[in-house]
């Protein structure tokens, strides 16, 4: 079995739209929030843990199971 894939996105990012196309592409199943659609508490807090996991908060951040 496959570890879990999770992105971080912008929805208006390119690279986040090609990354998200790839993945298709190859037929990876990933789950994916689009940080800039978010608002309030929700999404700063979803930005502090994008933060633990990617200092520079860079988008796409993809997450691997747990790396």
């Amino acid at each position: 079995m496959f570890p879990p894939v999770k992105l971080y996105t912008l929805s208006t990012c390119s690279h986040c739209k090609a990354t998200k196309s790839l993945l298709n592409e190859c037929a990876v199943k990933y789950e994916f929030t689009d940080v800039d659609l978010l608002s309030g508490e929700e999404r700063h807090a979803i930005i502090e843990e994008v933060k633990k996991i990617n200092e520079n908060c860079s988008f796409p951040t993809i997450v691997i199971g747990d790396k």
